[in-house]
């Protein structure tokens, strides 16, 4: 019940307090007439939700491009080495790097 606020608060000049619930809440839903009118969110957690939505996007267009896609136009590591003239010292020379 902590992360219900009714609209009338908002109404009452209460939002200020409402986004400083919402910080340590995370989020709060809004109701208006019992029914959910708007979500609030942290902002972290906002693009921790984006961030997700995005990934699953590319993870579904990754799946839908491997259904259709044939191994005769895949190309092996030492295909794209030779191509860019990549030798497995220059890769051994690299600075590691870290990824997210």
């Amino acid at each position: 019940m902590k992360q219900i606020v009714p609209i009338s608060r908002f109404n009452k000049g209460e939002a200020s307090k409402i986004c400083e619930e919402v910080k340590e809440t995370g989020v709060k839903a809004v109701l208006k007439n019992n029914v959910r009118v708007m979500m609030l969110v942290e902002p972290n957690q906002y693009d921790e939700m984006v961030e997700l939505l995005e990934d699953y996007a590319l993870l579904f267009e990754a799946e839908d491009r491997m259904k259709t896609a044939e191994i005769e136009g895949f190309l092996t590591q030492e295909q794209i080495m030779k191509n860019h003239n990549i030798t497995q010292t220059d890769i051994d020379n690299t600075e590691d790097v870290e990824l997210e």
